[in-house]
């Protein structure tokens, strides 16, 4: 039996929550006065299936014991991810509104022993991977049939720790793994295969024994497809899926501009992202 199809309210409804990260960004960013636009942005779409459709999760239990856990490899988008986690009743809403301010616990990498609902930390890129494998060996271990969700850039992975753990993950039978390239071909030096080629890259996966999907990473009903039937449908192996996706998508002023990997918006631009942003809801 396959697996059922997006209603068109539901579709919407994803779409609204990855257009509610875009615009959370923008406004926690002017808080800071520095941050991670495009990373963020060409995520929102996996943050909004994940956490909206495919991840089993209570609302204000950011602890429960059988959650589906999600780790951001690339942790400079933490900033589209915070917004979720205050929807959902992780975080509280005054925390979120003091993004970056002294004590608060909010920063631009995720801190697992400060944000509630954040399963692991990062900050140096690499080893998100490595620990969500180790996270789902735990959980099998302990007859728990949660999901682990590895979120990673595309540049992360010419981080050599990811394949001794995509080696081990396979070799281990890790059914219950998942690993989400956001393949926006981007990063900080510029293009990825242009400082280090990381393709093939469905090849690669293939060849440490994963299963592999790849998919538009924009496409909200196509997203929920294919971690819908990865979830429901566990055959052995950990599954990678490559979400093939625009850095800065949204803005078009950012898309696949790699000088805005870092940076932050006046006035006048920020009232011109918010418009356009707006005018894609």
């Amino acid at each position: 039996m396959g697996t059922p199809a997006l209603t068109d309210e539901e579709v919407a409804r994803l779409n609204e929550r990855a257009q509610f990260v875009r615009l959370e960004v923008v406004r926690l960013i002017d808080i800071a006065k520095t941050g991670h636009y495009t990373s963020a942005f060409s995520c929102a779409e996996i943050f909004a299936v994940l956490y909206y459709d495919v991840m089993r999760l209570r609302r204000g239990e950011p602890d429960w014991p059988d959650r589906d856990r999600l780790l951001l490899g690339k942790g400079h988008a933490a900033v589209g991810q915070y917004p979720i986690l205050a929807d959902l009743g992780f975080l509280d809403h005054e925390t979120l509104d003091a993004y970056t301010r002294l004590g608060n616990p909010l920063g631009d990498h995720p801190d697992m022993t400060r944000v509630p609902g954040v399963d692991f930390s990062s900050g140096s890129l690499g080893h998100n991977l490595s620990v969500g494998l180790g996270i789902a060996l735990g959980g099998r271990l302990n007859r728990q049939d949660f999901h682990t969700y590895v979120i990673l850039g595309d540049g992360e992975l010419e981080e050599g720790q990811n394949w001794e753990a995509a080696m081990l993950a396979s070799h281990s039978g890790v059914e219950r793994l998942v690993a989400i390239v956001d393949r926006n071909q981007y990063s900080l030096d510029g293009v990825v295969d242009e400082m280090n080629a990381v393709e093939p890259l469905a090849d690669k996966w293939w060849a440490f024994g994963w299963n592999v999907h790849a998919v538009d990473g924009h496409d909200v009903a196509a997203l929920s497809s294919v971690l819908r039937d990865i979830r429901d449908n566990p055959n052995g192996k950990p599954t990678a899926v490559i979400a093939k996706t625009v850095k800065g998508k949204g803005v078009k002023f950012m898309e696949e501009n790699f000088g805005w990997h870092l940076g932050w918006l006046d006035e006048d631009d920020r009232a011109d992202v918010l418009t356009e942003l707006k005018a894609n809801s």
